[in-house]
């Protein structure tokens, strides 16, 4: 007997086949008859799979090309006749007990929500995590308390805050995998929308709910009731201003998420310039009903956003352009370029060598193995970090440890992508 192949995907749950690539290219070699192999062999059942129906099934899909499955710790051999059987029982346990530890996890976090203790991830802007707990960072505080002044005090909106921050010279402290130090209307909203800044802690705004139909696919789903309690931290802003901007938030209209052409992307958002003030042009949609009173249809266009002037007035460009042919022009363009023999000998004349694009391929693909290692070393550590007990009494260093390991991984990340992207 001998190994033909090890198949690993480090990091990832054994809940579903779905993001386990190793385990896919594992069946794939099996069905291509890659080695000749007899036995799939695993440390216990509960690696194979946590899901007593896609166990099933793929212990079956496996068996129609001749290939079984052995588990050492559980001694388990599905080809003899009590193999199969015993699979289908611990399969099943494995699933209720992956059910009962998310149960158990989420419990343990809920009580830390209602002791009003920070329940991990980063610090909230505003605020640093010293020991597991939040306290008020004063070089950032300042940003957070002129959002809730200006909101709640003048005829201001998001947008006009955010514009008013960067004019004025406020610079956002780059934090976790943030690169830009502007101050972006998505990110005044969140402040004001966020209930931390008061000395409350809100627990359940987003929950991962399986998508009906599909299986084992999820998705984030708002909240509408969600647990809110005091927290043990200080207050940025008093609970009577956050009221206030609460209430505001709920007249102007709070609930701005995307419901239609989610597969969508504005490509040339803030790549293409308005003629007038120079800024980005950024994508919008207007979805309007059909002429017969039947469905809708999405209109997607780029719009100069009307920057304000140095002298205080405001871009006076109107002008809407359609996406279709925005971007139908920019890839004719392209076209034309690589396919024009001089753009290739201008391109040696810049990097000095001829264009090697087997090369830049094996330098994409090492950035993408890499990533992924990165990326499961990160998805192994967030595991491990929700299956900490609360009750652990070195659970708070526990926490801050992993979360600053969880910190670098990010960072690792974030350059490898930056890398990637420009491959």
């Amino acid at each position: 007997m001998f190994i033909a192949g090890e198949y690993s995907d480090e990091g990832k749950s054994g809940m579903s086949v779905e993001g386990r690539l190793q385990f896919q290219q594992m069946l794939k070699d099996i069905e291509e008859g890659k080695d000749n192999i007899d036995f799939v062999l695993v440390f216990k059942l509960s690696r194979f799979g946590r899901n007593a129906a896609d166990v099933l099934s793929l212990l079956q899909r496996m068996q129609d090309f001749g290939v079984n499955l052995f588990c050492v710790e559980d001694g388990i051999d599905s080809s003899k006749d009590a193999g199969k059987l015993m699979i289908s029982v611990l399969s099943a346990v494995a699933e209720i007990e992956r059910e009962n530890i998310l149960v158990q996890t989420m419990e343990g976090r809920k009580q830390k929500a209602r002791e009003g203790k920070w329940n991990g991830g980063f610090a909230p802007y505003g605020y640093k995590l010293v020991n597991g707990e939040l306290q008020i960072a004063e070089d950032e505080a300042e940003v957070i308390r002129i959002i809730y002044e200006k909101f709640a005090n003048t005829t201001m909106g998001i947008a006009a805050i955010a514009v008013f921050l960067n004019n004025s010279g406020y610079k956002r402290k780059l934090r976790q995998n943030n690169t830009i130090e502007g101050f972006s209307t998505s990110f005044v909203k969140g402040v004001l929308d966020n209930p931390v800044y008061c000395g409350k802690l809100a627990f359940g705004r987003r929950k991962n709910e399986k998508i009906p139909g599909t299986g084992d696919k999820y998705h984030i789903v708002q909240q509408e009731k969600y647990m809110l309690n005091d927290g043990i931290h200080e207050a940025i802003v008093s609970e009577e201003l956050w009221n206030q901007v609460h209430k505001k938030r709920q007249e102007t209209g709070m609930g701005n998420i995307k419901t239609h052409s989610l597969d969508h992307e504005h490509i040339l958002s803030g790549i293409i310039k308005c003629s007038i003030c120079g800024a980005g042009m950024y994508g919008n949609v207007n979805r309007k009903k059909h002429p017969d009173g039947g469905h809708y249809r999405d209109y997607f266009y780029y719009a100069c956003k009307h920057r304000v002037f140095v002298n205080g007035y405001k871009c006076i460009y109107r002008k809407q352009w359609s996406e279709d042919k925005i971007n139908a022009a920019v890839e004719e363009v392209i076209r034309k370029l690589v396919t024009n023999p001089k753009f290739e000998e201008e391109i040696r004349k810049h990097i000095g060598s001829s264009i090697d694009t087997q090369e830049l391929d094996r330098e994409h693909t090492g950035l993408q193995e890499k990533l992924k290692q990165v990326t499961g070393a990160k998805n192994k550590l967030a595991s491990q970090m929700d299956s900490l007990s609360v009750s652990d009494k070195h659970y708070d260093k526990k926490y801050e440890d992993m979360q600053e390991r969880l910190d670098k991984l990010y960072d690792e990340m974030e350059e490898l992508e930056c890398q990637n992207k420009f491959q």
